[in-house]
């Protein structure tokens, strides 16, 4: 019982992860497609606006994550850090170079500096996304079991690869709301309807590559493919569609807070939907939840510390993010951004 809690908690830690994180990696995303640094000023001087105060914190979510697989459940984690040694360490490398590309951009002096770091900032919110979502294909699909040597089909299969390109979409999709909403905050309405279109094309994009992936796993993944067409893993499907649906709906009317609410939705529904299907496993269809837990003792002082952070740091964070969404912690304006006034008074705080 209390391995099924805490296998819970790591779902949800997950779900956490790509929701907040996921966010951060799409304003990368639309960093790096923003065109050059004059047609890309004000979306990128809007997008370092919008991170500059949460995004180190979403990392916790990921700290979180590999605490309770470490001390939980020992041997998966021991499974995928042996077998996907690499996807893993290419997204740690990603993770670190993209904190400093977004650190480095907003205090180098140089134009020709700003441009590096802000395309290292760029395209390490692409490469971190994708290889992450390649390491859970490879688990999804079973590729990780106790014993397996690290080899390329473990994360360059066909599941790795789509579930990488959907955590791509992913984030994209995020991004593009979460963008959205600053700007109507800012009183940019040009940029509302910029970031409005990438997130209703970056939606469309997710549900075409999500179908594919159905199609996919059917013979790569058939135990997740029947836990998703069945019982629970059925019921958050479901939710994810509607919330989808609703997403749509809303980004095709004047965006408002609701629509950051169904996207969070949309996507912590779909991991949701994923962690039921994978049931009772963590490894299909070789390592249960049962098997792969650590020591009760362990798993109980694991459940304390889980109850003592959700009293003392998810107040914090949430509130936080409240603080954040409503415009408390950054008095930009469309002003401002029209001025495109960086650091060094030029606005060329993007990648080329």
């Amino acid at each position: 019982m209390t391995a099924d809690l805490v296998a819970v908690v790591l779902l949800l830690a997950v779900a956490a992860y790509t929701c907040a994180g996921g966010t951060d990696y799409g304003a990368g995303f639309w960093d790096l497609t923003a065109g050059g640094a004059e047609r890309g000023k004000r979306p990128r001087w809007l997008i370092d606006h919008a991170m500059a105060p949460v995004w180190e914190v979403n990392n916790v979510w990921l700290i979180f994550i590999f605490v309770i697989m470490w001390t939980g459940f020992p041997s998966f984690f021991q499974s995928v850090f042996s077998a996907l040694w690499l996807p893993l360490a290419l997204a740690a490398v990603g993770l670190v170079l993209r904190g400093a590309g977004f650190a480095f951009r907003k205090v180098t002096q140089r134009l020709a500096g700003r441009r590096l770091y802000g395309a290292v900032f760029a395209v390490a919110s692409l490469v971190t996304p994708f290889f992450l979502g390649a390491a859970v294909g490879g688990v999804a699909s079973g590729r990780v079991a106790a014993g397996t040597e690290a080899a390329a089909d473990a994360w360059a299969n066909p599941t790795s690869l789509l579930f990488g390109l959907l955590a791509i979409a992913t984030t994209a999709f995020l991004g593009g709301v979460f963008l959205s909403g600053d700007a109507r905050r800012c009183e940019a309405s040009d940029l509302i309807g910029y970031f409005r279109r990438r997130a209703l094309g970056s939606l469309g994009v997710l549900a075409v590559l999500a179908v594919i992936t159905l199609f996919v796993i059917d013979d790569d993944a058939p135990h997740v493919r029947h836990g998703l067409t069945h019982g629970a893993g059925l019921v958050f499907v479901v939710i994810t569609c509607v919330a989808a649906l609703a997403t749509t709906w809303l980004l095709l009317r004047t965006p408002g807070n609701w629509v950051r609410v169904t996207a969070v939705g949309v996507v912590a529904s779909g991991v949701i939907a994923w962690g039921m299907a994978q049931r009772p496993y963590l490894i299909p269809t070789s390592l249960t939840v049962a098997d792969g837990a650590g020591a009760s003792g362990t798993l109980t002082w694991l459940m304390i510390v889980t109850l003592v952070a959700l009293v003392l740091v998810v107040p914090a964070v949430v509130l936080l993010y409240w603080l954040d969404t409503h415009g408390e912690l950054n008095a930009l304006t469309d002003a401002d951004l029209r001025k495109g006034n960086g650091p060094d008074g030029d606005g060329t705080t993007g990648a080329a």
